[in-house]
């Protein structure tokens, strides 16, 4: 089985990539392929660029490494109550090309925050309007206060409590 993981954020600190990378780590027997949204960099998009340019070869990239993916795994960052704009960037570009960036893969939808809501708000939004362009949100799963509750060093969460909870969501919705 071939996962495909991503954080949606371009910091190279990314805690968004670090949930998502130990999520797919807790699938069993996986291939994971981890990707990151700066190797997808590309001008901000607009219909003026694109009628200059064309359909972008970094979305065209991006959307193949979807394709071959079995399951997906994003973790997405919040800024300001919304998706990062590194993500919504990409986003753009990859649906202007194909409406159905997700392709109809199972996804495991995350967000964390340093806050207590966990990236709450844009969970919510990404919920709704992911399916609409493709996605099989199988299960969705915030992780709140991660500096709090994520050990950094061991690459893990460190609360015994989500923990369980993540791994629950996975064994029964994948």
């Amino acid at each position: 089985m071939k996962i495909i993981a991503f954080g949606g954020s371009n910091s190279q600190y990314s805690i968004n990539k670090k949930l998502a990378i130990y999520a797919a780590n807790k699938f069993n027997n996986a291939d994971i392929e981890v990707l990151d949204l700066n190797d997808f960099a590309m001008p901000l998009f607009s219909v003026d660029v694109e009628k200059e340019i064309g359909q972008h070869p970094k979305a065209k990239a991006f959307l193949r490494k979807l394709a071959g993916a079995d399951i997906l795994v994003v973790s997405m960052a919040e800024n300001n109550g919304n998706y990062s704009v590194a993500f919504k960037n990409v986003f753009d570009w990859c649906s202007r090309i194909e409406k159905d960036v997700f392709q109809h893969k199972p996804l495991l939808l995350l967000a964390t925050s340093p806050g207590a809501r966990g990236g709450a708000s844009v969970l919510e939004i990404a919920t709704k309007l992911f399916p609409r362009y493709g996605a099989e949100i199988k299960a969705s799963f915030s992780l709140p206060s991660f500096n709090a509750n994520f050990d950094v060093e061991k690459g893990e969460i460190s609360n015994r409590e989500l923990k369980e909870q993540l791994e629950a969501l996975i064994k029964s919705n994948f």
